[in-house]
């Protein structure tokens, strides 16, 4: 891999970042209605005008972008509406929890596909092969809310077994077996469809590989079956795997919104549909950008694997 490969990566993950912030300035700004703090009746058109000034909503679209991006430039998100606080603030104060769970659901989601997947492709016809296909479009389809509210009703309130929502217990803060017990529900909720998806890539991948010469070659000289899945299978059917991988990240981060607000978990989904509704422009573009970062960082990683797992991209890099 040369230092241009890298290189190139690199610019392209800024373009996207520069091009998403752009289109979510536009597009916050021109929707209809606008922030909550100018909703209230009882505002008096002087009192209105004075609001609009003190947050730069007064300023012509062109010159309230200039400023924006200026203050982005330097690392200056602004303050939020809603909070009264650095933007940037309130956004790590939620960071760490949506950290906590979206990576609880990522680690979930390998440990199960990934031999589930790889134990599908190695007996395509199967009897356990049709029934985790069956299993896995089912949970691609079910919608996030609705299987959120199912297991709550069953583990909830029926069975009584599990906490229905929150990060913690009242008073139990800090106490990580009640933090366990809290996130079981939103991270299988959330890494539901994930792991059908990367089910259903690692069986199709692993299929495709099977049924390679090297594979019959390594085969028919006696290697033995955990060398023969994990070194010259599961290897080379690793690139279109970590590309769906890959793509599970806006997922996992996007579907939190959802997952959060069911689940009543405090991290950054949540804090994204607070800021929705009240129109706090800072705060969405704020989590906008730091999501997109965070995308485009994990994606510029799996680019970075990809010529030390394929030696036909390491040749192309």
């Amino acid at each position: 891999m040369t230092l241009s490969y890298l290189l190139r990566r690199v610019f392209h993950a800024l373009i996207v970042l520069v091009m998403v912030g752009i289109i979510t300035f536009f597009v916050v700004r021109l929707a209809p209605g606008g922030p909550s703090l100018l909703a209230d009746p009882k505002l008096s058109v002087v009192e209105r005008q004075a609001i609009e000034e003190r947050l730069g909503l007064s300023d012509p679209l062109p010159v309230q972008f200039a400023k924006w991006a200026g203050q982005t430039a330097r690392g200056n998100l602004g303050s939020s509406f809603l909070y009264g606080a650095p933007t940037v603030q309130i956004i790590m104060t939620r960071l760490p929890n949506t950290l906590i769970l979206a990576g609880t659901s990522l680690l979930l989601t390998l440990a199960v596909a990934l031999p589930l997947g790889l134990a599908s492709g190695l007996r395509p016809g199967s009897a356990f092969d049709r029934i985790t296909s069956t299993v896995s479009l089912v949970f691609v389809a079910v919608p996030v809310f609705w299987f959120g509210l199912l297991l709550i009703i069953l583990f909830a309130v029926t069975w009584r077994v599990l906490p229905a929502g929150g990060m913690n217990t009242a008073g139990q803060e800090g106490n990580l077996p009640d933090l366990l017990r809290h996130l079981i529900l939103p991270a299988v909720v959330l890494s539901a469809a994930s792991i059908a998806e990367i089910l259903r890539y690692t069986r199709s991948s692993t299929r495709t590989v099977s049924t390679q010469d090297y594979v019959r070659t390594a085969r028919a000289k006696g290697v033995g079956q955990w060398a023969l899945r994990y070194r010259h299978i599961l290897r080379n059917a690793a690139i279109p795997i970590l590309t769906a991988v890959g793509l599970q990240l806006p997922r996992l981060i996007g579907g939190a919104a959802i997952t959060e607000t069911i689940f009543g978990w405090p991290g950054m989904g949540r804090l994204s549909v607070e800021a929705a509704l009240g129109r706090d422009y800072p705060l969405i573009m704020g989590i906008t950008l730091f999501v997109a970062l965070a995308v485009v960082t994990f994606n510029l990683l799996i680019d970075l694997l990809y010529p030390w797992l394929d030696p036909r991209v390491r040749a192309e890099a």
